[in-house]
This record gives C-alpha cells, sequence and structure tokens, in this order.
C-alpha cells in the first residue's frame, strides 16, 4: 500500500496531492458482493480514494481507518433503501457511518452499500465510464462517512465541491457538468 499521498497513482493517473499534507494511515477495505456478476473497483483503487478523501478533508490524524463495501443487487438495494430512508427502489449507493470518537487514531468509518445495477445504468445514461463513477460513487459515500451531507443547498455545494476536487485529483472530469467519453 502507498501511504504517500504525493505519489499516488489512481486509474494510472499520477496525482500530485497538496505536499503540505503528510498521511501515514494504515487502511483497511472489506469488500463483499453479492453476485460475482457485478462489476466493483479493486480494493488498491479505493484504499487511494480513501488516501485522497481524509488528506482532502483534513482528517489526516487517523492511524488506522477500515472501510466496508457491500456490492448489492436491485432487489437487496431496494430493500435497504426503503428501511433506511423510507424510499421506494433502489438507490446508487447508500452509508452508514460509525461516527468514532475524534480523539481516537483508529477507526472503522462505517459501511457503504453499493446497488451495482443502478451505477452501471447511471453510467451508461450519463455517458460516463463505468470505473469513473464507481469512483465518483465511491468518494460521496465517502464523504457521507464523515459527516459530509447535501440536505440543504449550502451543504451541497461544499460536498460536491469536495467531490469535484478529489475526481480532478484522478485526472476525472466533473461529474456534475460534464459527459465524460474517457476509457
Amino acid at each position: 500500500m502507498n501511504n504517500d499521498p504525493k505519489n499516488t497513482t489512481c486509474f494510472e493517473t499520477s496525482i500530485d496531492v497538496n505536499s503540505d499534507i503528510e498521511l501515514n494511515t494504515e487502511i483497511v477495505v472489506d469488500i463483499q458482493s453479492d453476485s460475482s456478476e457485478y462489476f466493483h473497483p479493486d480494493t488498491q483503487d479505493i484504499k487511494c480514494w480513501i488516501e485522497l478523501v481524509l488528506a482532502s478533508t483534513d482528517n489526516n490524524h487517523y492511524q488506522h481507518v477500515e472501510v466496508s463495501l457491500k456490492v448489492v443487487g436491485e432487489k437487496v438495494g431496494a430493500e435497504l433503501n426503503q428501511q433506511y430512508r423510507s424510499k421506494k427502489g433502489p438507490t446508487n449507493i447508500l452509508s452508514f457511518p460509525l461516527d468514532p470518537p475524534n480523539n481516537i487514531p483508529f477507526a472503522h468509518l462505517g459501511d457503504l452499500v453499493v446497488c451495482a445495477p443502478v451505477v452501471e445504468a447511471e453510467a451508461s445514461t450519463q455517458q460516463k465510464p463505468l470505473p469513473h463513477h464507481w469512483a465518483h460513487m465511491i468518494i460521496h459515500g465517502l464523504l457521507h462517512l464523515l459527516g459530509f451531507d447535501h440536505i440543504d443547498n449550502q451543504e451541497a455545494d461544499t460536498m460536491e465541491s469536495l467531490e469535484i476536487k478529489i475526481l480532478q485529483q484522478l485526472g476525472l472530469p466533473n461529474p456534475y457538468t460534464e459527459i465524460s467519453t474517457q476509457p
């Protein structure tokens, strides 16, 4: 694992993260999938995205971070969305933060549940490469785990700005305004 954010590589893109940031965090990602037919990013990409999110949100005090990712189909996605958000049908990502105390350097940030068919359909509709949309969804979910939200316009602007900044560090376009045709 690369713990130096100044020399991080994701999507085969070299990322020059702010040189003032020192991130020495051990990152553990547990991925579970309901089916082998669903695409999901590999653990190394997700660790890279976690590093960038932590560095971009001044959460570089952690020595050890864990995140669980569950990849589900539409049926389970719809059940969870109904149970936890009282909304009908599946959604792209659900975040379940664990809210660790700020003074503890070891944290399980929480769980992310991604409905793979929804993410695939959105990527197709938005004409984005599937791995790029996955990066956006995971980064979006990680920000939720760290307490960011988009309930009101000001919160949404803050969260979207962070997403755009982090995705740009990966060499990816603004997901809210640009259609990506990159491979």
